[in-house]
């Protein structure tokens, strides 16, 4: 299989001109390699020497080493490069006018998961105001996304739900690169940052990760395989309740549960544990920490049969409504705060509209509340597609 070539190793081959006479910056965590796993901030310092000036990282922090949401990384130095590394997850989730004082261009490398539910897409949307706020340059080396650029599906974010989890009206699965997201935000927001994209090689909008010939590096300690990111975009939703996502366990978010759950009832609620793309297997499992720690919790391990048929949203939807009429009396909203949100209810941030949870909580039909929402995915997909940078 011919590898893709990433954006990162198109920037070392072929860089922009008079890159080597700017100060540099890179957002970066440890996913921030190359096919043979050289990392971005040494190929950088290699390729252009002494112009790495300052790194940035994410949430999760500059190794990915922090477990769970809402727990902040320090600030570093890197004693390699003797260069800061300035968290943007911790003191700050957006570059202060010092950090921005030190560099010229701002070099992005970060694996997104094609889920609007996670955060990296809103820190670089954060990095982009403040470097056009303050004449810098964006640089995104763009990667794959990991569950394809074709399939995109569930409700557009309620704007008046934005968070740090969501920040832009787009779907839950949207089916952009990080690189065509950027361009998206910047033109459609009204932005205005100093943009640009090195493309990928080789990439095609209908290739999941494991076709593109790379090596996954999780960019997150929860999204540890490829299979966990493909349940992912459905999965996440189980952070805003009492039912385990997984965290704790060797499989998060394929396996979930709790100890209330029965599984032979959920799917005989479901009409049978084979759905499109995917069988429910039951299982027990006892997690680690978080949510029900130390206590054997009763639920499935959702195993992907054929990616193209499963629809990890309304799958998990499907199951939440199950357990909703089952276990009314054990099933709970998980109660803020989340992701620094200290109001609204974390099931709603992460669905993005609170009408999601008032509908599945009166018994709505998650088939027919899928149907509602095509025409803003069909509206979204013909803002977006003009800003693609990969072909089918």
């Amino acid at each position: 299989m011919q590898k893709v070539q990433t954006g990162l190793e198109n920037l070392i081959h072929n860089p922009p001109a008079g890159l080597e006479k700017k100060r540099l910056a890179l957002l970066c965590n440890p996913a921030s390699v190359d096919s043979r796993f050289c990392h971005a901030r040494n190929l950088i310092e290699s390729r252009f020497p002494g112009t790495l000036k300052t790194l940035f990282s994410p949430q999760h922090g500059f190794f990915a080493e922090k477990q769970d949401n809402m727990v902040e990384s320090d600030d570093l130095t890197d004693d390699r490069l003797a260069v800061p590394v300035f968290s943007l997850y911790g003191a700050t989730r957006t570059p202060t006018e010092t950090m921005l004082d030190r560099f010229d261009v701002l070099i992005v490398d970060m694996q997104d998961v094609g889920t609007r539910v996670y955060t990296f897409f809103t820190t670089l949307s954060y990095c982009m105001e403040a470097a056009a706020k303050t004449g810098k340059s964006v640089l995104v080396a763009d990667r794959p996304n990991p569950v394809g650029g074709v399939q995109v599906a569930g409700n557009c974010l309620n704007p008046e739900y934005a968070s740090f989890v969501g920040r832009y009206p787009i779907p839950m699965r949207h089916g952009l690169t990080i690189g065509e997201y950027a361009r998206y935000i910047n033109q459609a927001f009204e932005i205005g940052c100093d943009l640009s994209v090195i493309p990928m090689k080789g990439w095609k909008r209908g290739m999941y990760f494991d076709d593109t010939g790379l090596a996954w590096i999780a960019p997150s300690p929860n999204l540890p395989t490829p299979s966990s990111v493909q349940v992912y975009p459905g999965q996440v939703i189980w952070e805003g309740t009492n039912i385990s996502e997984g965290r704790g366990t060797a499989l998060p978010f394929e396996l979930f549960g709790a100890p209330f759950v029965e599984a032979d009832a959920v799917g005989q609620a479901l009409g049978g544990t084979e759905i499109p793309g995917a069988v429910l297997r039951p299982a027990v499992f006892e997690p680690t920490s978080g949510k029900w720690a130390q206590t054997p919790c009763s639920g499935f391990q959702i195993h992907v049969t054929d990616r193209s048929q499963f629809e990890p949203y309304t799958t998990s939807l499907k199951l939440l409504s199950a357990i909703l009429a089952l276990y009314p009396d054990d099933f709970a909203w998980k109660a803020p705060p989340y992701e620094y949100e200290w109001e609204k209810l974390p099931f709603d941030l992460i669905t993005g509209d609170p009408e999601i949870r008032r509908q599945l909580s009166a018994g709505a039909d998650v088939a027919e509340m899928a149907r509602a929402w095509q025409p803003g995915v069909q509206k979204y997909l013909r803002e977006v597609r003009r800003f693609y940078l990969y072909e089918k």
